[in-house]
């Protein structure tokens, strides 16, 4: 009873700031359900139901000290079930073979590569000789051939004969993982053509997302044609969030000072737009007498700033980012209209609530957390200095005061997550954005408004030209800010559960009432300790067999320039040195004879081959205890063999070596599982793989390879 009582009270003392806690334990469930190596069944789920379900009945007859525990089962429990209904609902074919032939489809998607190209997203696609139940519901293709002869419109039915294959797992082990991203996205193909694309139906609006997106692109073509260049690009991602035209340079240069989130319609711009808006329409009302002492001016101008977030979130595409930024501020402004507190954290616990139970597997995804983190410790810090004294900060200041307040806050708290997805951090960022984060409340946001509401009488021009002064100085900022030296700096990727430390750690600081508050410190501390200690693998292998990298004194060393060069860049970029492929391939520590390349660990050797010639032209396995290929290996060889078969089944692999010669390998299946959005490998395969390899040590299994 003497340690039952206190635990009893503590959790009594957090009454009354419990629904801060709601989305995250829905969390919980959700990074549960994400984690897992299996789909669960339906009878683990109906399981799983029913806990949920006997912890909420339960809430009633528990203790009052009993009854939160009662409901964090309850929701972490709820969290796997709307995960596990989210990907059983955006269930689609996905495809298993490399297809070349006839593609068509209509156009519901425009943007552009990682290589500048132009890329479109089709659905109610046709592909020769595959059965409609087996075709993709969406596919993704790059343009690299020469521009169309006609105007590419959202609604067109298009043409034209391209690659097609599979989405691809991870560039390594624990890596970003596209094929789970895809599937949410419905994407079962993604690929390229270098032939001209047809048009074969003109555009129509099927269905009413068509429809708004054939209305963002009109939208941002004019204002292109207005305002050309970067500028008109930026503004057009700015009011419609159609990106497809802002330049590789451009975008470089807003990432490396912290500013590319301006891009993003997020809370910033919902804020800015919204206060604008508000502000506005209650200033007016109050100026007419009629109004302004007869009607609830402040409850109106509320209800029609709603209505223009509304049509803003409509016009913008909807992302994550936009979506929870629209919800947080109708949150505020119904809490106007119904005279409750507008910015607490209350409200924003209600929006991550809603978010997480329409797209769960938002939470993986930077945006989501970014949003998130920055949100909540702005409204956190912002209710701890409400109460502060500020009389010695003159009036004309205090403006610049929390300006600098919020843009460090922010910067702070999504610094790590950005590094975490991004590899990267913005030295600078803080000074470009107290340069331009003014300019975009008080100039662009504005001047926006004012172009909407002038564009009905041929006036748009007005407001745009206003706009187009604020962006200029906003890229003046972020190319002047990047040309500084060591403006960006690099981190190596650290294992997943760095960030989730983090960010309980975080959590219990600013949700948590009463000094256990301050555990969240050590917890923290803890989490980037590890992220310190992280330790990159000694040599990766894509899982095309043909690409190979190894950690070295200098850096990562290539066996090759070109080619693979997606998993080249997320290497390098996953180690903390983005160099160039080439680059990186002129270091030393593998010897490379042609098309073969070997190096020597601890005494193991591993030697990669590319090609067929190279590979039939190899005596044994040229002194190697494993041999790596891109092709199919069909030649019984001396030692271990990964090739290109093996690496199908088990994606990307990372290799790290003991001073004993003991192989710790994982590959990227065995990150991720069994999962709907993966192809199931051939089991033999996998039980080979770990046979020979999973913690025992290769000298001694060499002379066998794994028999597919």
């Amino acid at each position: 009873m003497r340690l039952i009582q206190p635990m009893a009270d503590t959790i009594l003392a957090q009454r009354g700031h419990m629904i801060g806690w709601v989305p995250v334990c829905l969390a919980i469930g959700i990074g549960i359900y994400f984690s897992l190596r299996f789909e669960p069944a339906s009878a683990q789920l109906t399981i799983v139901a029913l806990v949920s379900a006997m912890s909420f009945v339960a809430c009633r007859f528990l203790p009052t000290a009993g009854q939160p525990m009662a409901l964090v089962l309850a929701l972490v429990a709820g969290g796997v079930l709307i995960a596990a209904q989210r990907t059983a609902h955006v269930t689609g074919p996905v495809l298993d073979f490399r297809y070349y032939g006839p593609i068509e489809g209509r156009i519901v998607g425009m943007d552009r590569s990682f290589s500048d190209a132009p890329r479109l997203t089709l659905a109610d696609i046709r592909l020769d000789g595959v059965a409609p139940d087996a075709t993709p519901h969406r596919v993704r293709i790059a343009l690299h051939g020469e521009p169309s002869h006609f105007p590419i419109k959202p609604g067109q039915r298009v043409m034209t004969t391209g690659h097609l294959s599979p989405p691809s797992g991870p560039a390594e082990p624990g890596g970003f993982d596209f094929q789970r991203h895809a599937w949410f996205l419905q994407i079962g193909a993604v690929g390229y053509t270098r032939n001209p694309l047809l048009r074969s139906a003109p555009a129509t609006a099927a269905d009413w997302p068509t429809w708004i997106f054939g209305i963002r692109m009109r939208l941002s073509s004019a204002v292109q044609v207005a305002l050309p260049g970067d500028t008109g690009a930026v503004a057009a991602a700015v009011t419609t969030g159609d990106r497809s035209a802002i330049g590789q340079d451009t975008l470089a240069d807003l990432r490396a000072t912290n500013l590319a989130h301006l891009l993003a319609i997020s809370g910033l711009h919902m804020g800015l737009l919204t206060a604008f808006v508000f502000s506005t329409l209650r200033t007016v009302m109050m100026c007419l007498p009629a109004l302004g002492l007869r009607l609830p001016v402040k409850k109106m101008a509320a209800a029609g700033a709603l209505l223009v977030a509304a049509g803003y979130l409509l016009l913008s595409g909807g992302n994550v980012a936009t979506e929870r930024a629209f919800v947080m501020v109708a949150v505020m402004l119904i809490a106007i209209i119904c005279d409750r507190p507008a910015l607490t954290l209350r409200a924003v616990a209600i929006a991550a609530t809603i978010i997480l139970i329409v797209q769960p597997e938002a939470l993986l995804g930077p945006g989501f957390q970014m949003s998130f983190a920055a949100t909540t410790a702005l409204v956190a810090v912002f209710q701890w200095i409400r109460h502060w004294r500020h009389d010695y900060i003159p009036k004309w200041f205090q403006g610049v005061y929390s300006l600098f307040i919020a843009s460090f806050i922010a910067g702070l708290a999504t610094a790590p997550i950005a590094a975490f997805h991004f590899n990267q951090f913005a030295h600078y960022g803080l000074v470009a954005n107290l340069l331009s984060v003014p300019a975009m409340g008080t100039v662009v946001m504005p001047a926006a408004v004012v172009a909407g509401c002038l564009a009905p009488f041929g006036l748009a021009w007005v407001g745009l030209a206003v706009m187009g002064w604020g962006l200029d100085w906003i890229l003046w900022v972020a190319r002047t800010v990047a040309a500084f030296p060591g403006s960006l700096g690099h981190v190596p990727t650290p294992d997943t559960a760095v960030l989730t430390w983090i960010a309980c750690g975080a959590l219990c600081g600013i949700l948590w009432q009463g000094r256990l508050r301050f555990v969240g410190v050590p917890i923290i501390v803890m989490g980037f300790s590890q992220w310190l200690a992280a330790e990159r693998p000694a040599i990766l292998i894509a899982d095309s067999g043909g690409l190979i990298g190894v950690m070295t004194e200098t850096g990562r060393a290539l066996n090759r320039p070109k080619g693979d060069g997606f998993a080249a860049r997320v290497w390098l970029e996953n180690d903390g040195a983005p160099v160039d492929q080439a680059e990186a391939a002129e270091r030393g520590g593998l010897q490379r004879y042609g098309r073969v390349s070997q190096v020597v660990l601890h005494d193991l050797s591993v030697v990669q081959v590319s090609g067929k010639t190279a590979l039939a032209d190899l005596t044994g396995c040229d002194g190697a205890d494993i041999l790596i290929s891109n092709q199919s290996v069909e030649t019984a060889y001396p030692c271990l063999i990964i090739d290109r078969d093996l690496l199908r089944a088990t994606g990307a692999l990372a290799l790290k070596v003991g001073p004993d010669g003991a192989v710790d390998l994982t590959s990227a299946r065995d990150v991720i599982g069994n999962r709907p959005w993966n192809r199931e490998p051939e089991a033999k395969i996998m039980e080979a793989l770990h046979d020979h390899l999973a913690g025992k040590s290769v000298v001694a299994e060499v002379g066998a390879r794994p028999q597919l």
